[in-house]
């Protein structure tokens, strides 16, 4: 007894996998814009943070003050200009009784536009002030998941470009997913997609990509970008995959496969995996033709999807393929075809004849 399925008809869509790994949407390293004390750290390591949270908190005494000194030379400069303001104006009416001769007018006047400057550059002052007592928190500057904390309170903190960095963020929200395409695998999905045989919308061609230890692709993402050139020493070009991550389960570095389609949706013969043997370099299914006898069949192997496998040529839908029992099956032997679900896995074919 052998169980034999039949090959179902199944509309299916070729693709080609390719490796690639995660990396964030988004990352920034956070340091300081102004030096001083670090006198808090208000996140917990590896927690996601908001736009705006606050991170770290430096010593703001020192800008306090400098803001409060601004702001009284705003004050020194007012009254400098309602004096000079007075001067101006005694000025214009002692010339014209003539007590007053044009230079000392001139000069008045002049002391007045001094003061104006003077006002300006006072308020320029207070804003820096103000923004320099506004930066002694640091806040973080997107959404996204925060790092280790790398200084801690009590260090003395330096600003600028070049100081050190205090954390990093990422961005995973969505989380990006590069890979690289052979030249004819890219050319080959471009032709499908602009004659409208593969699906592609604004947000770009949907794939599937799995992560390592899993064998199906259950990660939806869509292909959004494409690098402008090829690269000339490996044949490849870069692509880049959206992926929503809504759960945050994804982290930048990981690994995946992505099936890419190489070929527009087609009806196509599928039967088990399990069925389909190896003949040195051919692959073969044992069959049950007439007669219940076992006829080997030589094949044209697609690609697997599930526990299925598609078959290019070498199988029509009446054929009977052996799945359990192939030990016992031997081209020309007769056998006992017992019908099972090809979908399904087989059992073990129940034994016949007579006990012993």
């Amino acid at each position: 007894p052998v169980s034999v399925p039949t090959p179902i008809k199944k509309n299916v869509t070729d693709t080609a996998e390719f490796t690639g790994r995660f990396e964030a949407s988004e990352r920034v390293d956070v340091r300081a814009q102004v030096s001083g004390q670090l006198i808090q750290v208000a996140f917990k390591d590896g927690a996601e943070v908001k736009k705006g949270d606050l991170l770290f908190k430096i010593d703001p005494r020192p800008y306090q003050n400098a803001l409060e000194e601004a702001q009284s030379a705003v004050t020194t400069a007012n009254a400098r200009i309602q004096l000079t303001k007075a001067d101006v104006d005694r000025a214009k009416d002692l010339i014209r009784t003539g007590n007053i001769t044009d230079q000392v007018a001139q000069q008045r006047q002049q002391a007045y536009q001094e003061a104006l400057a003077s006002l300006q550059s006072a308020q320029a002052q207070v804003a820096t002030a103000k923004l320099n007592l506004e930066w002694t928190d640091v806040r973080a500057p997107i959404d996204g998941r925060i790092s280790r904390k790398l200084v801690t309170e009590g260090n003395l903190i330096a600003s600028g470009a070049s100081s050190s960095v205090l954390t990093t963020i990422v961005g995973t929200k969505p989380i990006y997913f590069y890979f690289d395409v052979d030249e004819q695998s890219y050319l080959r999905y471009m032709t499908f997609v602009r004659e409208g045989k593969i699906p592609q919308d604004e947000g770009g061609a949907p794939v599937k990509i799995s992560l390592p230890g899993s064998q199906a692709s259950t990660i939806e993402g869509r292909i959004d970008f494409a690098d402008n050139q090829l690269d000339q020493q490996t044949g490849t070009l870069r692509l880049r995959a959206t992926v929503p991550n809504e759960n945050g389960f994804l982290t930048s570095g990981v690994f995946g496969r992505l099936q890419l389609a190489s070929s527009p949706e087609h009806e196509a013969l599928l039967i088990p995996d399990a069925a389909i043997l190896s003949d040195q370099t051919r692959k073969v299914v044992l069959t049950v033709g007439q007669d219940n006898k076992v006829i080997p069949k030589v094949v044209e192997l697609g690609q697997a999807t599930d526990a299925m496998r598609v078959i290019k040529s070498g199988l029509t839908e009446q054929d009977q393929v052996i799945v359990n029992g192939l030990m016992r099956a031997r081209p020309g032997s007769q056998v006992i075809p017992q019908k099972v679900d090809p979908t399904k896995p087989a059992d073990k074919p129940a034994a016949s004849g007579p006990k012993k």
